[in-house]
């Protein structure tokens, strides 16, 4: 099967831009405000790790069992297209490497371990990594989710960072020849270069290559012959509406959602080289531009292959929804913006888990807002990707997703602590239940234990042990400022206000242990949508109408039966309008203070809105997707009655931009 990434690039007739020349570098990088934690020193606790077992258990868990694109049989030897490290494999190890050592799966680090030594023991004598293609061109992009991977590996395994290292750097002083030879670039390398970027980055920030000018000057190389995105994400060039019939001034490519979501990180990349304030400026700029014009309520933005818009009805794919949440956790982690990990922690418990099925053995492509049945859809609403793409599956559409999307959970797990610049201090990023262990400057042994049901509920209990005093942070997400209050070792109750820039709360941690309660309450609010439509939200989660389903198999894999096809149609009304003052919070924790799992499955959270609201008029397209809503505010065709809104996350068939009633 061709690889998506040649389909388009044929389909579009993209042209490769080849630089040859690359301007005068800079002498050093620009510090991150935050440092990640090593690969371990996070771990889930709580609901979040019974979600990461479940993924374990899942398809992402068994994908190197059966399938082809990534099981032994295929990546030894070089058989299929997508073998090696040309996509899927360098996909599957850069999300399955946190994966398997986060839930300590011995199983799965085996795997892992076996495709790490494999590609290393098949790197050529000239620097190139893995095995070769054949008669295919060498092609870099590929190989930059494997670096990513291999990182994670020296953090989890530090007995393999010299010989992971020396292949780096064996393959850098290569991979400047080609670019300065123009060899080696190809569209898709060329809108993804920052992640290549990110590996050397990690390289000299760790005082791990023998020639830091070279990793500086190969940067450039790589900005030079990449696109340019600060160009993109310039008001002026940004897209207001969905592209289908737009021109793209920078490449089609820039307006692929996929790329755009790792586009996303690339202006903060080139400034750490750059210093120029212009590049740090683009990468905030890009971020506001994208999610005002293409934004979702979940927290992602719509590309049905190419950015969407607005309208409801249009898609949103799985592989987009990871990239978008580790680019926003490594820009906060440069730039110390709060906005990109309110959005990431939006993202990930809504968008993440709405688009596979609770027993996540089964994902779709594209997820949409308002989602009224999963199957083959007639008509087609998606501009660019096939009429299957929303159906619940193996690889519905493109394979892509099934191998890249079992990043999501680790790398928000894994980027759910940072540490200040001097490595006096830890911050506390995303809210949810964790523990951690980490060596603060000084030697001050730290440990953290977060018990929490959050985002199922407003309360988290925070217990610190330090071996001497330090300063902890936790955020405050913006929904909750002016709301939250704190209790520190057992002292009543405070307002929790944070600072105004960084939206962190600090905490003078003492020697010995430290325990403190933060209550994160929210309110109900509304988002506007098109046609005068409303999103409900709460806190960290978006609620939207559960549709009750039926379930159709529609094709059963050959090797692994639990890996099906489901198509979903609706058995119940969808065609409600709501009246926004009657909206109450439902909250039912669970006696035993554990939440059932998979939590994110119909029915099962603990939390729901409940709404007045009457049936309306409102059209479909076909029977298979509904039309964009009634322009609001809408004639009621029945009495008032209560429905119930529940978390988007665990709804598969839903209205998530529901119509007001008059």
């Amino acid at each position: 099967m061709p690889s998506k990434r040649i389909i388009l690039a044929a389909y579009l007739g993209v042209a490769q831009a080849v630089f040859h020349n690359a301007r005068q570098t800079t002498s050093d990088l620009e510090p991150m405000t935050y440092h990640s934690l090593p690969l371990t020193a996070i771990m889930p606790s709580g609901w979040l790790h019974d979600q990461l077992n479940v993924q374990t258990q899942g398809l992402a868990g068994h994908e190197h069992d059966f399938y082809s694109y990534v099981s032994d049989s295929d990546w030894i030897g070089g058989t299929s297209y997508y073998s090696n490290l040309e996509e899927a494999g360098s996909y599957w190890f850069n999300g399955m490497v946190p994966n398997a050592y986060l839930m300590n799966d011995t199983t799965r680090i085996a795997q892992v371990q076996q495709f790490l030594s494999y590609v290393l023991e098949h790197q050529q004598s000239d620097g190139w990594i893995g095995p070769e293609t054949g008669s295919k061109p060498r092609y870099m992009w590929g190989r930059y989710p494997f670096f990513f991977g291999a990182i994670q590996m020296t953090e989890a395994d530090p007995s393999q960072k010299n010989t992971i290292v020396a292949a780096l750097n064996k393959f850098v002083p290569l991979a400047n020849s080609m670019l300065k030879e123009g060899l080696g670039i190809e569209p898709w390398m060329q809108t993804r270069w920052s992640d290549f970027i990110m590996t050397l980055q990690w390289m000299y920030d760790n005082n791990l290559s023998p020639n830091n000018t070279m990793l500086l000057e190969t940067m450039q190389l790589l900005r030079t012959t990449g696109d340019d995105w600060i160009g993109v994400f310039q008001k002026e060039n940004f897209p207001t509406i969905a592209v289908d019939n737009l021109t793209a001034p920078f490449g089609v490519l820039t307006w692929h959602g996929v790329n755009m979501a790792e586009g996303l990180k690339a202006p903060a990349a080139a400034w750490r080289f750059s210093h120029n304030q212009s590049d740090l400026d683009a990468a905030v700029q890009g971020w506001d531009l994208l999610f005002e014009y293409h934004g979702r309520p979940s927290g992602i933005y719509s590309a049905d292959e190419y950015l969407a818009g607005l309208e409801a009805v249009r898609g949103t794919e799985l592989c987009l929804v990871v990239e978008t949440m580790f680019s926003g956790s490594y820009l906060y982690q440069v730039t110390g913006n709060p906005k990109f990990v309110d959005r990431v922690e939006r993202i990930a418990y809504n968008a993440l888990p709405a688009t596979l099925t609770g027993n996540m053995w089964s994902r779709q492509y594209l997820q949409q807002q308002n989602q009224i049945a999963a199957q083959s859809m007639s008509p087609n609403p998606f501009k660019n990707d096939g009429p299957y793409s929303n159906v619940f599956g193996l690889e519905p559409n493109y394979p892509c997703c099934t191998v890249n999307h079992p990043q999501g959970w680790p790398k928000f797990i894994s980027n759910a602590f940072v540490t200040s610049a001097d490595g006096s201090s830890l911050v506390h990023v995303y809210l949810g239940p964790f523990s951690t262990k980490v060596t603060l400057s000084g030697n001050n042994q730290v440990s953290v234990s977060v018990n929490t049901l959050y985002p199922f509920s407003d309360t988290l209990t925070t217990t610190i042990q330090a071996t001497k005093p330090f300063t902890y942070y936790v955020r405050i997400p913006s929904w909750s400022i002016g709301k939250a209050t704190i209790s520190i070792n057992g002292a009543a109750a405070v307002a929790a206000t944070p600072d105004s820039t960084t939206q962190l709360f600090k905490i003078n941690a003492a020697e010995g242990a430290t325990k403190f309660v933060l209550n994160v309450p929210a309110d109900i609010t509304l988002e506007s949508r098109p046609h005068g439509a409303v999103a409900v939200q709460r806190g960290p989660l978006h609620y939207a109408f559960d549709i009750a389903r039926n379930q159709t198999t529609l094709a059963t894999n050959a090797q692994q039966p639990l890996a099906v096809d489901l198509q979903f149609e609706a058995t119940v009304p969808w065609q409600y309008a709501i009246d926004p003052a009657s909206l109450k919070f439902q909250n039912n924790p669970p006696s035993s203070g554990v939440l059932p799992s998979p939590v994110f499955d119909a029915g099962l959270p603990p939390l729901s809105i409940t709404a007045t609201a009457c049936r309306i008029t409102w059209a479909t397209a076909g029977s298979t997707f509904a039309a964009a809503p009634p322009q609001s505010p809408v004639a009621c065709t029945g009495a008032n009655e209560t429905i119930v809104l529940r978390p988007f996350g665990s709804t598969k068939l839903r209205i998530g931009e529901i119509p007001i009633m008059k």
